[in-house]
């Protein structure tokens, strides 16, 4: 079905935005800051993601329109605001419900930036997707320091992981399995989880850890509540 990938986009969108809406759960009090923090780090991911498109992986015809920008479907386009935008509604209905505490974490920060060596590293082997993912992880950790969110040392923020982890098992496990989306195994460690590359996991995580601290960061900036 050629817009198989679209409905999936509208369905991962449709739940936060109707629940968002509700009184208990609204979160249209800042929208242009969340617009914000989803639209500025999807633009090194679409660059990445148009530049590698026909070999990294490959978008199934059978389940896309047809429509590119950038080289790239629609649909995956949207797929940088819908998962985002889903994401960061988990967040804030996660530090509504749940009071700060810190976690000493000084070490992990410490070790992530031994991401970038092993990106570089995996990169010149001819495994670039995953050097990519192990690089942008390293840049996700480096915004989260730079902009002084600090999500890392947030217990929170590794629930907050732990459903990213469980969100991607479930729609990039679909997207894998029908499959939406093929990857060029080439450029990657191909080792799976039931069907997805391990580098989604980092490329997920990083996309979404930048989506966070920034709306983290714009929302603190500008006094608004429920940051902590």
């Amino acid at each position: 079905m050629n817009f198989e990938y679209l409905i999936f986009n509208v369905i991962v969108i449709s739940g936060p935005a109707f629940f968002g809406s509700l009184k208990c759960c609204y979160i249209w009090n800042h929208p242009r800051k969340m617009l914000i923090a989803i639209v500025l780090p999807a633009i090194p991911f679409l660059l990445w993601d148009a530049l590698v498109t026909g070999a990294h992986w490959h978008f199934n015809s059978l389940y896309v329109s047809g429509i590119k920008i950038i080289n790239l479907p629609i649909e995956e386009i949207l797929f940088f605001i819908t998962v985002p935008f889903a994401c960061l509604f988990t967040w804030d209905m996660i530090i509504r419900r749940a009071k700060e505490k810190q976690v000493d974490m000084q070490w992990l920060r410490l070790l992530l930036y031994l991401a970038l060596p092993a990106g570089i590293y995996f990169f010149s082997i001819g495994k670039q997707y995953t050097g990519l993912t192990l690089s942008f992880i390293f840049l996700a950790n480096l915004v989260d320091q730079f902009l002084k969110t600090n999500l890392l040392f947030d217990r929170r923020f590794y629930f907050y992981l732990l459903l990213i982890v469980i969100f991607t098992l479930i729609f990039n496990g679909y997207l894998t399995w029908r499959p939406v989306v093929t990857y060029g195994v080439d450029y990657q460690l191909d080792f799976r989880i039931i069907t997805i590359p391990v580098e989604d996991f980092f490329y997920g995580i990083s996309l979404l850890w930048m989506n966070t601290s920034l709306y983290k960061y714009l929302l603190r900036k500008n006094g608004a509540m429920n940051v902590n």
